[in-house]
């Protein structure tokens, strides 16, 4: 009982910490992590706001990549957006992974959070999550001269064939979703709900936590048989 107790509490630790809690049953063992809030960059954001930090998740990601005890994981991903190499890097490793992952876009996969979305084996959102597509944007001062435009056009290529190489949305399409001028306020872009985001092949299923638990169990039992 004392052991147990002190697993219950170390779990807890984890998901306070850094967003990660460990689900295990007689089908296997998987970890669960969240993305939520604002991707923390280089600079630290203010305490008051929510985040993910890309310097915890990164070496975490390849502990459990590592980890002989770990099947499976499953990421679910409610974020605003943020540092766009931070996450960028994030969505790379999680690509880079040889254990199953999935994704699930809860509340919103905003931003820099669509290619981090889609960087799983399989991705599911929920109908009523959304997904905010726009072009880079920088803040702070920017020189106006032709290096600085040539810059954040490069970052926007980078993103953009990261999305089509790990979706099945076609590049002359998601070109035109982030270009409306008919749909933000105060910037362009677009606002997919989950039907559209898997109409349009951004995501591949729309669906909850037991579809995307249901996929690495798949997993895992194709690779024993």
């Amino acid at each position: 009982m004392e052991n147990n107790e002190r697993i219950r509490e170390n779990n807890l630790e984890n998901l306070e910490d850094s967003g990660i809690m460990p689900l295990e049953n007689s089908s296997g063992n998987y970890y669960c992590l969240s993305i939520i809030g604002q991707i923390e960059g280089h600079y630290v954001l203010d305490s008051n706001q929510k985040a993910t930090k890309y310097d915890h998740v990164i070496p975490l990601l390849v502990a459990l990549e590592e980890s002989e005890k770990v099947d499976g994981i499953i990421i679910l991903i409610n974020t605003m957006g943020g540092d766009v190499e931070a996450g960028l890097a994030i969505a790379e490793v999680i690509a880079s992974l040889r254990k199953p992952t999935v994704s699930i876009v809860l509340g919103g996969g905003h931003s820099i959070g669509v290619p981090l979305a889609v960087s799983a084996d399989k991705s599911f959102i929920v109908p009523s999550a959304t997904m905010t597509i726009h072009p880079v944007r920088t803040t702070g001062l920017v020189l106006g001269v032709e290096q600085s435009f040539d810059y954040l056009n490069k970052m926007q290529d980078r993103i953009i064939k990261f999305i089509v190489d790990h979706s099945n949305v076609k590049e002359e399409h998601f070109r035109e979703i982030i270009s409306r001028t008919d749909v933000l306020v105060n910037d362009i872009g677009s606002i997919l709900n989950g039907k559209e985001a898997k109409e349009c092949g951004l995501i591949d299923e729309v669906g909850g936590v037991s579809d995307a638990l249901d996929y690495l169990k798949s997993r895992k039992n194709s690779t024993e048989k």
